[in-house]
């Protein structure tokens, strides 16, 4: 499974809708990247979110969007979603679990990415 964790690449791009009410929602876009010589596909997501003051949310389910994509060699996935938190920055990372057509189970680390309102950034 080690050959198959970092074969498979993970990229995430944030940017930041802004302010609503009294908390600020950011939107996230993932681009999935299979790299291995076999298809995978994605069952599970954890996620683990840090606001700006320190506190932890940890999300977990199934896919991603409603979706358990599954992606032959050299095929990518992207989905586009979001959280909204109570600071102006913090931090996103986690993991997604996935499979073989033989039913084997690996995770790979989702990078960590800043969540940042523009002003925060001075």
């Amino acid at each position: 499974m080690k050959n198959l964790l970092h074969k498979i690449v993970i990229s995430p791009q944030p940017a930041y809708l802004g302010r609503q009410r009294e908390q600020h929602a950011f939107a996230y876009e993932i681009t999935i990247t299979n790299h291995a010589d076999q298809a995978v596909r994605l069952l599970n997501r954890h996620w683990i979110i840090t606001h700006g003051d320190g506190q932890i949310e940890q999300v977990q389910g199934e896919g991603v969007v409603g979706q358990t994509p599954r992606l032959q060699p050299g095929e990518s996935f992207t989905y586009s979603s979001g959280a909204v938190i109570p600071t102006r920055t913090g931090s996103m990372s986690g993991s997604y679990e996935f499979s073989t057509d033989a039913g084997e189970r690996f995770r790979v680390p989702i990078p960590e990415f800043v969540l940042a309102a523009p002003e925060s950034l001075h």
